[in-house]
């Protein structure tokens, strides 16, 4: 699957948060998630490789945890993301895979997120990674055939720019490379 992500560090996630609900938009209810990212051993920042990701998430303590695999590639000369997903039922088989594969661990993010659907296709997260300082909203949106990443990656800064972002706020990398 095709998208375009952009990813702001909020300047007040008060302010951000109260502008949403002022418009009857709310997120979903806190869910913590803990990935294990991994990368091929000649892996270089900014460079279209790709980074397979182990992802639990915890959605209440009531219930089991929920583990998929993320290939996740940015083709770093369209600003397209590669986004592929697959549950997996034996976490610890999975790792061992990847291993065998040649990936190397890269490191371990584990977040707060809330989730909050715009549109079809169109997902917006509120994350607070452990580690790292301050919240991040991140958006992620589908492409069809007919989209145009520019025109999409702008019109994810203006919905940004809407809730008192602006584009000094976008930060590039991953939070595992924050780390």
């Amino acid at each position: 699957m095709k998208k375009v992500i952009v990813k702001c560090k909020l300047k007040n996630r008060d302010d951000f948060e109260k502008k949403l609900t002022e418009i009857d938009m709310d997120f979903a209810p806190m869910y913590w998630m803990h990935e294990r990212v991994y990368v091929p051993r000649n892996y270089q920042k900014k460079s279209s490789f790709p980074r397979l990701i182990l992802r639990t998430e915890m959605k209440a303590v009531d219930k089991p945890a929920k583990y998929e695999l993320q290939l996740r590639r940015h083709i770093e000369d369209s600003g397209i993301d590669i986004v592929d997903t697959t549950i997996i039922r034996d976490y610890q088989e999975a790792a061992n895979i990847i291993l065998q594969l040649g990936f190397e661990a890269q490191n371990e993010v584990s977040a707060r997120r809330q989730e909050l659907v715009l549109g079809k296709g169109t997902r917006m997260y509120l994350d607070k990674v452990d580690g790292v300082a301050g919240y991040y909203a991140k958006i992620e949106t589908e492409l069809s055939d007919n989209d145009k990443v520019d025109e999409v990656r702008r019109e994810i800064i203006s919905t940004f720019e809407q809730f008192g972002q602006d584009a000094s706020t976008v930060v590039e990398d991953t939070y595992s490379e924050q780390m």
